[in-house]
């Protein structure tokens, strides 16, 4: 267990000796220590330190906006500079044993390796003396309230360190691959404190797997048999992790330095400029009258929270201080209300737009533009959400809840259907005029659109900011009080329209503009900037309490506080991206990914099932205890080749993005599971309740998440993969229902309590509505197989535009034997000889054998892997098949037949209450 994990066990204990949860100040330093920084200082060195992180801010905002033209190496140097020295003064060192024992023991256990990769090509007497350094930083220790002087020069070593490539770019440029005697000891000490920095800002966890990986990459010959690798000497590791761009300061850094700082800023200023309290507000008045209201409300404020957030400990914090309290109050234990915050605030990272920063990094490593991950993403997280939703609905009519009090009369519900049928109608024309609208400005006028633009923007803002003044402002109520009545919800959204302005801004620039994402923030923190500036003052103005100097003066300190808690929220991720990139240099320095593809291919036997199912576990061992940008950097590096090679291997063939999404979803899901389910840890103190239920609890609500990846990679329709519009609007329908009716089955409640047989049942039918192609393929199968020498004649009965599914026998690039499934597009031809050489190949026969002859450039073929003296295994040809969605039919009369079931014996439930009575 981590040392914050021991911190928030213990916030716990103190929680249950009759407080049942944490005050706000225990509360803002569970955040703290989690996100921003544990240390607390005033004076000089406090304003310092506030100083930094604002520049850090101000220097991002620079390099992101148009003017802002930078060597991407250099400012990655520079971001990583801000992150180490923030990261050490703003965390202090831990002084738990186990902490102690890691700090102190790490470090000099890295000098020993790198003494022994040296293999005594340069002078090594130097390499111990930093790592006794760093480790008595760690054994004279940190308070929390001063930074000491050994803290400060620990700081500026590793900001320095941080700053190389920046100060002497083009002398290393001019070495790559020589490194001097200055280069070694540089790269040594930044090794040794940023992973120093990795355990105060992050824990333990992320340090040991990034020690581990550099004591792999050395000690390679050492190692068992099938991950044995050469081993590389300090010269290369060196070179690779940090005078290049391979490893510390790769894909990874440069994705937080250019995207994921800026977004985590956008979502710190709209925060404190009063979003994150207007998101709960709405959410509760529309839904907080429900059976089980404020878990729904907590539901849907968390996904609105997760939008905009990278951490789900955060979110867990910020929406779980008031949720939590309330859903224990209509009747939720102190277990089930933290982990329905847990799932929902977890939920929160696989939402677009942000993802907790992984969306950027996935652009990266899919190599497809952010517009199509955000699509493919989209459906199966919008599900999740509302099976939790149901979940919550459930949970509620097994216990009999009610919701809390309205302070209104609700309207009879055919007023209330047209009321929204009318707002859903007014928001189609608006939407629809400001698309087409925009779309005539900018050729119009094309030098000053942009000016005509934030001119309508701005006429909106203040129409919005004055509809917003005539309605009583907004205030954190203390859940703790005595809930006498709902807000209303038709002020209470008024009261804040104007915070949706930035998120359209966004959303535009984004999908529309089809700018890029950093960029795209920029410009919305841009926009932010310009409410916070001007929010107060025009609001005092319209309510007649205009003080304009004072006014306009806390609007000036919103937007120096937002920007320095978005610097402060940035320091994780940017340690946690440049350390996962020490893992993922390691990955590309010894092959270890495909060493690892032969151990998971040898445990499950090569059953696709086993292979995904052992990735699962995988990437949920491997994502225990880091942030999620880093943990979607380490499954991605790791794992996503294990699926895409064995998968291929074994007649499997996924898309890319199904297979980072895969692991993505499994990782995140480590901050529920226990035993070091941060995110559980962190409701658990909220809520008074036991860490390890919660996270139990919270696991089971998140079946719903874990079920979802195994069942896009084997129906892409999910991920809107080659789906159009009235497809992707059906594809949306039926999952969603078969989600619902997966919840009701795991949740053991559907109209009423379920019967195992019911069950069963349930289960069936959610997995025929989600894949009726499993249930058609056997009844029709989609593929014939014909012999290796028919393959001519195969490709003549293929139609033009199908697929031709071909099984080889080759060598890797290793020379290693492989076998494989090649996926071969079949073109336009009068013969299937013709139709063979239009797709790139030539066959020649030996005996009963066929073997490629020879493979065109850059054709299908090519593309498809496929090369010369391969030999073809097997041919599969496509035939005419009906549709899968007539295995709809009997899954409905098998709900149908549940659903007879269950509402008899509701009904009976219901008569016999009033007797019981």
């Amino acid at each position: 267990m981590t040392n914050k994990d021991q911190q928030q066990a213990a916030a716990v204990e103190a929680a249950a000796d009759g407080r049942g949860g944490l005050s706000q100040t225990e509360l803002d330093e569970l955040v703290a220590s989690s996100d921003t920084g544990g240390r607390s200082v005033s004076g000089p060195v406090g304003l310092l330190l506030m100083l930094v992180a604002l520049a850090w801010s101000l220097f991002q905002l620079y390099i992101a906006s148009p003017f802002g033209l930078f060597n991407d190496t250099l400012a990655r140097s520079i971001h990583l500079g801000f992150a180490v020295f923030l990261g050490i003064m703003a965390f202090p060192a831990a002084r738990t044993p186990f902490q102690l024992a890691l700090g102190i023991v790490v470090p000099l256990a890295l000098a020993a390796l790198f003494m022994i990769a040296a293999k005594d090509s340069i002078a090594i007497w130097w390499i111990p003396l930093p790592a006794i350094a760093v480790a008595a930083t760690v054994l004279l220790g940190s308070p929390k309230d001063h930074v000491p002087v050994w803290e400060w020069i620990l700081a500026i070593a590793g900001a320095l360190s941080a700053l190389y490539l920046f100060l002497f770019y083009r002398e290393i440029a001019n070495r790559v691959g020589a490194p001097i005697m200055q280069d070694y000891v540089v790269a040594v000490i930044g090794m040794l404190i940023l992973l120093e920095a990795t355990r105060r800002a992050l824990g333990p966890a992320l340090m040991i797997v990034a020690s581990i990986f550099l004591l792999y990459t050395v000690l390679g010959p050492q190692m068992p048999g099938i991950i044995a690798h050469k081993g590389n000497s300090l010269s290369e590791i060196v070179n690779h992790q940090w005078i290049t761009t391979e490893g510390v300061f790769g894909i990874a850094l440069g994705v937080s330095t250019s995207f994921v700082f800026l977004f985590v800023l956008f979502g710190s200023l709209l925060d404190r400029a009063g979003a994150g309290n207007y998101f709960i507000q709405v959410a509760f008045s529309l839904m907080g009258h429900m059976k089980g209201g404020p878990a729904k409300a907590a539901v849907v404020a968390s996904a609105m929270t997760g939008l905009i957030s990278g951490s789900s400990i955060a979110n867990v914090v910020t929406t779980g201080t008031f949720t939590i309290p309330l859903m224990k109050k209509v009747g939720f234990s102190s277990e089930k209300a933290g982990a329905v915050e847990v799932a929902s605030s977890v939920n929160g990272q696989i939402m677009p737009p942000v993802m907790g920063a992984a969306a950027f990094l996935m652009v990266e490593y899919v190599g497809i533009p952010y517009f199509d991950v955000v699509k493919h993403a989209f459906l199966p997280a919008v599900i999740s959400y509302i099976a939790l939703v149901y979940i919550v609905h459930l949970e509620a009519l097994k216990a009999g809840m009610q919701g809390l009090p309205r302070a209104y009369t609700p309207k009879p519900l055919v007023q209330r259907l047209v009321g929204i049928a009318f707002a859903i109608i007014a928001i189609c024309v608006l939407s629809f005029v400001v698309y087409y609208g925009m779309g005539w400005i900018r050729p119009a006028f094309p030098e000053t659109a942009g000016y005509i633009i934030f001119v309508f923007l701005t006429i909106v803002y203040v129409a919005l900011l004055y509809v917003a003044s005539k309605e009583e402002p907004l205030k954190m109520d203390d859940p703790n009080d005595e809930v006498t009545s709902l807000p209303l919800p038709g002020p209470t959204a008024r009261s804040g329209l104007h915070f949706i302005l930035p998120v359209v801004v966004l959303v535009w620039a984004l999908m529309v503009d089809r700018l890029s994402p950093g960029l795209s923030a920029f410009w919305a923190s841009a926009y932010m900037i310009f409410i916070l500036l001007t929010q107060r003052p025009l609001m005092a103005i319209f309510r007649g309490e205009s003080r304009l100097a004072t006014d306009i003066k806390d609007g000036f300190m919103d937007l120096i506080d937002g920007l320095v808690t978005g610097a402060r929220n940035m320091i994780g991720i940017g340690i946690a991206t440049a350390t996962a990139g020490i893992i993922v240099g390691a990955v590309s320095q010894t092959g270890v990914g495909s060493a690892l593809a032969d151990v998971v291919e040898v445990l499950s036997g090569g059953n696709i099932l086993a292979i995904l199912a052992l990735t699962a576990v995988l990437s949920l061992i491997l994502g225990m205890g880091l942030p999620t940008t880093a943990n979607y950097i380490v499954v991605s590096a790791l794992l996503a080749p294990v699926i895409v090679t064995l998968g291929q291997q074994n007649g499997l063939i996924v898309p890319l993005i199904a297979v980072h999404l895969f692991v993505f979803y499994f990782g995140i899901m480590a901050d529920v599971t226990p035993p070091v389910g941060l995110a559980s840890f962190a409701a658990a103190a909220v809520s008074g309740g036991d860490p390890i239920k919660t996270g139990v609890v919270a696991f089971f609500y998140s079946l719903r998440t874990a079920a979802l990846p195994f069942l896009f990679i084997f129906n892409t329709e999910l991920l809107l993969i080659n789906v159009g519009w009235a497809q992707g609007i059906f594809v949306f329908v039926i999952a969603t229902v078969a989600m619902l009716l997966f919840a009701a089955a795991t949740q053991g409640w559907f109209l009423a309590k379920n019967r195992f047989y019911e069950t069963i049942a349930l289960l069936l039918v959610a997995f025929t509505l989600f894949r009726p192609g499993f249930w058609m393929d056997m009844v029709a199968p989609p593929y014939d197989e014909v012999a290796p020498t028919e393959i001519q004649q195969a490709a003549a009965d293929t139609p033009a535009g199908d697929d031709l599914r071909i099984r080889v026998a080759g060598v890797n690039d290793l020379g290693d034997p492989i076998e494989f499934v090649a996926i071969l597009p079949i073109g336009e031809g009068a013969t299937g000889e013709e139709k063979l050489e239009n797709a790139g190949l030539l066959f020649r026969e030996d005996g009963d054998r066929m073997i490629i002859d020879d493979v065109g450039f850059d054709t299908p073929a090519q593309n498809a892997g496929l090369d010369w003296d391969q030999e073809v295994l097997r041919v599969l040809k496509p035939v005419p098949q009906p549709t899968k969605y007539l295995m709809f039919i009997p899954a409905l009369l098998l709900l149908a037949l549940v659903v007879f079931l269950q509402r008899g014996r509701a009904a009976r439930g219901a008569r016999s209450k009033p007797q019981a009575a």
